[in-house]
């Protein structure tokens, strides 16, 4: 176990974490949970060791590995995606070595009885147990599955880290870290750059970790599907539920609740008695029983009411201006970079009062589509028309990097604002939760989440009618993200929205737009009405069509760590059996295909008065060969998967 014992960090007058304690289980599902700013990195940073408290002592378990993904982060360069991966395995590569010179030096020795002979021995058995415990013994394999599984394609494993873009480096970064299988796995903010597959995936994963994780996640699944337990930080101090994300919201509001009750009811008593103490202390005969009941009301433990941050950004889209029935119509848009297809080919109309999502593995064109409808990217090929009167609003997904940080949060503004909203700016700035002296601050010294809800306020200084929202979740902790969604709901206008986040797209959109090779597929309802109807508990089935497939690929599920499935004789010679089966069945189809091939290729068979039902029979026949090779294929993966075949 790790505990953290009487953590304080205090910056200036803000005390940041006041004398926090809690522990961290060999096997606990944490989600470390709070608002944007509450502390929530800061704590991860001092469990991974990266910093130190200003008091106060974490205590870990002898030897113990940490890994820890942190939102800023930058891989080596000139290293190819599978080699930068493969440094996972430097640990598998350093015993290999040696087990290498041990192998040489056994070689070279005679003194065959001697204690060094033997502790040679003993040291090589160690070294191959701990590379088995490791997975060396199956490192490109692995490798290779976990990078599909973060959305790698087969082509990206030759190509230069360099070459993709931060969010794509992260992934990388987690694919070494998910390797190498640390006992306490500590990951910030995992799913930022992720798409809704990736993220299932990954929840998958997790789920079935042998260790500790510790995440920091403002996606509510997320945190339901991975954790069973919740750590909130705030306003300097540590809550914690043996709980997942949506139980643990309900059992804090229910503890508040408590907590009032058991608070008004002592404020009740303590004026009760506080009334009979000044009515005895004016009789001589009583002041003595007084003085005495006062002392007990002195002694008595007063309930306190956690503080709560409730403070939230006022956010109102302002009253969409009335455009035509279309409002885009997008037709034949190709993009290309290069040699690479994005896009090909691809329609799309949105009618007044829409409101689409756009999902699908990152790479597939969300942005580019989005970027090139409100005419920020240019297409190859196509046309766009707008409708009358169509004025866009867009937020892009690097929308807060786009801010000038030498600039104050009112210079900024007033960049943004027409005439008209000039005398408004602090107040609009006082919604979201920029107060006072806020407005004469750096935009350099702001937090990830300030820096999208700044972004989000310039947004709103003039009126559209054609939302374009490109992850406007990113950064935004649960009860800001809540804010957007509820005032997207309550937006008169046209929305298109780009986003990850199951939860926040969950009855926000009427339409969802699936990217998939190059092309659109429309689904009618919101994200969740598209699962369903994709006929999946998750999106990794969307790429395998088998269970068995499934099985191949995912080999961390069958409770192996070399890949390989482990079952019961029974189950063996079962499998064993079918794919005997199998491939007979195939075989004895070949037979009579053939002999029924040298009877149809004698001219005098179409004579015959039984030709076309032999001709029914013959095309029936290769029907059941293909089906029969398809599961021939499958009982032959499912055999591989034993270690067989």
């Amino acid at each position: 176990m790790i505990n953290v014992t009487n953590i304080f960090i205090k910056y200036g007058d803000r005390v940041l974490l006041d004398h926090v304690n809690f522990v961290i289980g060999t096997k606990d599902k944490i989600g470390l949970v709070g608002r944007n700013g509450a502390g929530k990195s800061t704590l991860m940073k001092l469990i991974s060791g990266y910093m130190n408290p200003h008091s106060g002592n974490i205590n870990y378990p002898g030897e113990v590995s940490i890994g820890y993904l942190h939102q800023e982060m930058e891989l080596p360069k000139g290293k190819t995606v599978m080699e930068e991966t493969l440094s996972a395995f430097n640990k598998v590569k350093e015993l290999e070595n040696r087990i290498e010179q041990i192998n040489v030096e056994l070689g070279e020795r005679t003194d065959y009885e001697s204690a060094a002979y033997t502790n040679l021995l003993n040291e090589l058995s160690d070294l191959n147990d701990r590379i088995l415990h490791m997975g060396g013994n199956n490192i490109e394999a692995d490798c290779e599955r976990v990078l599909k599984g973060l959305g790698f394609k087969q082509t990206d494993f030759t190509r230069l880290t360099d070459e993709f873009s931060g969010g794509w480096q992260m992934r990388i970064e987690l694919s070494k870290m998910l390797l190498q299988k640390p006992d306490y796995l500590l990951l910030d903010e995992p799913t930022n750059h992720l798409d809704i597959e990736s993220i299932i995936w990954l929840e998958g994963f997790l789920k079935d970790y042998s260790k500790a994780v510790v995440v920091i996640s403002h996606d509510k699944q997320f945190l339901d599907n991975v954790t069973n337990r919740t750590v909130e930080v705030e306003l300097g101090k540590i809550y914690d539920y043996k709980a997942s994300y949506t139980k643990f919201v309900q059992l804090r509001q229910e503890r508040r609740e408590l907590q009032g009750s058991a608070y008004e009811n002592q404020q009740r008593v303590i004026a009760h008695k506080e009334k009979i103490i000044n009515k005895f202390m004016a009789k001589a005969t009583k002041t003595k029983m007084a003085q005495s009941m006062k002392k007990q009301l002195d002694k008595m433990e007063r309930i306190e009411i956690d503080t709560e941050d409730v403070a939230t950004m006022n956010l109102r889209f302002p009253p969409a201006p009335r455009s035509g029935q279309v409002v885009l119509d997008a037709q034949n848009i190709v993009k290309k970079y290069g040699h690479l297809d994005v896009l090909s080919g691809v329609d799309l109309k949105i009618d007044r009062g829409d409101r689409v999502s756009f999902v699908g593995q990152n790479g597939q064109g969300k942005t580019t589509l989005a970027k090139i409808l409100i005419n920020e990217l240019p297409a190859t090929d196509g046309d766009i028309t707008l409708g009358h009167n169509v004025s866009i609003g867009y937020y892009a997904q690097n929308q807060s990097d786009t801010l000038q940080s030498d600039l104050t949060l009112l210079q900024t503004m007033e960049n943004f604002s027409p005439p008209e909203m000039r005398t408004s700016l602090r107040k609009i700035l006082g919604a979201f939760m920029f107060s006072g002296e806020d407005a004469e601050k750096k935009v350099s010294v702001l937090s990830g989440g300030e820096r999208a809800r700044l972004a989000m306020a310039c947004l709103l200084l003039r009126p559209f009618n054609l939302l374009v929202l490109d992850e406007p979740t990113n950064h935004l902790d649960m009860l800001t993200k809540d804010v957007l969604k509820h005032a997207l709901s309550q937006y008169d206008g046209t929305l298109i929205v780009v986003s990850h986040d199951r939860d926040f797209l969950a009855d926000l959109t009427n339409r969802t737009i699936e990217f998939r090779d190059q092309k659109l597929y429309e689904h009618i309802g919101d994200v969740n009405a598209f699962l369903e109807k994709k006929a999946m508990d998750d999106m990794r089935q969307v790429e395998m069509r088998t269970v068995a497939k499934k099985e191949v690929e995912h080999p961390q599920h069958n409770g192996s760590s070399n890949g390989i499935r482990q079952v019961d004789h029974k189950e063996r010679k079962r499998i064993q059996r079918n794919a005997k089966n199998a491939e007979k069945k195939v075989e004895r189809l070949e037979e009579d295909i053939q002999q029924m091939d040298l009877e149809m290729s004698n001219p005098d068979f179409y004579g015959k008065p039984d030709a076309d039902e032999k001709i029914k029979k013959y095309q029936a026949l290769q029907k059941d060969l293909e089906t029969a090779l398809e599961n021939w294929e499958l009982a032959t993966e499912e055999l591989e998967a034993i270690g067989e075949g």
